[in-house]
């Protein structure tokens, strides 16, 4: 008994590690081990970041439950190969009573020990089906996590980059109320040496009060985004936040067509696998619903030591060994087994429509994603070019306004049209940012390796791999 305790718990322990080194895989996405506490004053990196979130997300760690769960199902199905050994040892106190007999009663002092053993050899199946059911549902739990963290990381990225983009907001809308500030200064002095009107210095101050309303709304949107960061990385409520600068990525790439990206998902999407395999799961439960109904056959061997359990004892010493073969045939159940079959290829069709779902919702996603990041690269190029000339705009407006050539309206109309080009290159590179991985994530090949410098791992140039 200690024996086959001991293989079990090996071979249970096997399958774990297997599971583990399954889920360990080259290319699969793994949490980096958590610090042991989280320094504010470090400047948190995207990657630091996706290793935050994977270690204190909830749902991952539901996750790797999932897959010791569905480990140990799998060990279980596999243990139905093995024979079953069942041992007994119990003292028995027999006492006969001979009413009106010189002898009154006599008592009988024994041990009992029983050994039965047990052994399925032939089922219809059922085993295998049932192994096969549990594997596919192994596969569905490693997919499902692999699932699970692709959902993780999109939302920590999203959430990075809108705190990087309230922080430029921030940082933008302060540099326009320097601006500002400077322009009321230049209309004061334009109207000290007489080229200017007050209503110029009014127009120039009512501006600065603006800037200064857009910079409080800034700073507003910039806690409320740090804040969303903070819960999307499971980190305490008070603690704060000190992003890293994010590093200028390149424009080129994201020239493959979509009909590679979605070849790629439809062979790799973590939850397309995983809907894949819960319909495998669910067609190998049809086959061990009807093996129930089949015959079995048994070998069985059975050892008794003085007398049998719960049964009169002999005065002799006895052993009784017993082996046969059993042959089990179902004949009637009141119909049981065959509404089982009935639900279970129900469940089947459900699994098979959830799975149809599943891939029509990843493909849809995908397509939108795709239309998005090629949208969001061309925006980043044409956000460039109008930051660039608006800049230039207002060098030349300032110019003219400290020459007196300009008035106070020009110069107001072109810091509005520079805050609001600086406004859409930031919303811009924010989009870019988060589209070009989003785009990867969409595809169920996003992994902790691609966010490393903010991009993909061609430096940048997104380039949907070739479909296997």
């Amino acid at each position: 008994m200690n024996a086959r305790c001991r293989v079990m718990t090996i071979g249970a322990g096997l399958l774990l590690a297997s599971a583990a080194a399954q889920a360990q895989a080259p290319g699969e996405l793994d949490a980096a081990p958590c610090s042991p506490r989280y320094e504010a004053s470090v400047p948190l990196t995207l990657p630091a970041a996706v290793d935050l979130a994977l270690c204190h997300n909830a749902q991952v760690h539901g996750a790797w439950a999932g897959i010791k769960l569905q480990a140990a199902g799998l060990g279980e199905a596999r243990a139905a190969y093995l024979p079953t050994l069942n041992a007994g040892v119990s003292r028995v106190h027999d006492r006969t009573a001979y009413p009106g007999a010189s002898t009154p009663s006599s008592s009988l002092d024994n041990n009992t020990a029983s050994l039965s053993f047990s052994w399925r050899l032939f089922d219809f199946g059922g085993r295998a089906a049932g192994q096969r059911s549990a594997q596919a549902l192994l596969d569905a739990a490693l997919a499902n996590r692999d699932a699970m963290l692709q959902k993780t990381l999109a939302a920590t990225v999203s959430a990075y980059f809108e705190a990087q983009t309230a922080r430029a907001s921030v940082q933008m809308r302060q540099e326009y109320q320097a601006l500002a500030n400077e322009t009321v200064l230049a209309t004061q002095r334009r109207a000290q040496r007489g080229l200017g009107s007050h209503s110029d210095t009014l127009q120039a101050t009512s501006a600065l009060a603006k800037a200064a309303l857009g910079a409080s709304r800034a700073d507003g949107d910039d806690r409320k985004a740090r804040a969303v960061l903070v819960y999307t990385l499971g980190l305490p409520a008070n603690a704060g936040v000190t992003l890293d600068d994010a590093p200028v990525d390149s424009t080129a790439g994201l020239h493959d067509a979509l009909h590679a990206w979605l070849a790629l998902a439809q062979a790799r999407h973590p939850a397309i696998l995983a809907a894949q395999a819960q319909l495998a799961a669910a067609r190998e439960r049809v086959a061990v619903s009807r093996s129930e109904g089949r015959p079995s056959i048994d070998l069985t061997a059975n050892v008794y030591q003085n007398g049998r359990p719960n049964q009169g004892l002999s005065a002799a010493s006895t052993r009784e060994t017993l082996v046969g073969i059993t042959l089990n045939i179902p004949l009637f159940d009141g119909f049981s087994r065959h509404y089982k079959v009935r639900g279970a290829l129900a469940q089947a069709e459900q699994k098979e429509a959830e799975a149809q779902e599943t891939q029509q919702q990843t493909m849809m996603d995908l397509v939108k994603t795709h239309a998005e990041a090629n949208t969001a690269l061309a925006n980043l190029v044409a956000s460039q070019a109008w930051l660039e000339a608006a800049r230039d705009a207002l060098a030349s407006v300032q110019r003219k306004f400290g020459l007196g050539a300009a008035d106070i309206l020009e110069m107001l109309n072109t810091q509005s049209v520079l805050l609001e080009a600086q406004q859409e290159r930031i919303r811009c590179q924010a989009d870019w940012h988060s589209a070009r991985l989003r785009l990867l994530a969409s595809a169920g090949v996003l992994e902790r390796d691609d966010i490393r410098d903010g991009g993909g791992k061609s430096g940048g140039k997104l380039r949907a791999p070739t479909a296997q």
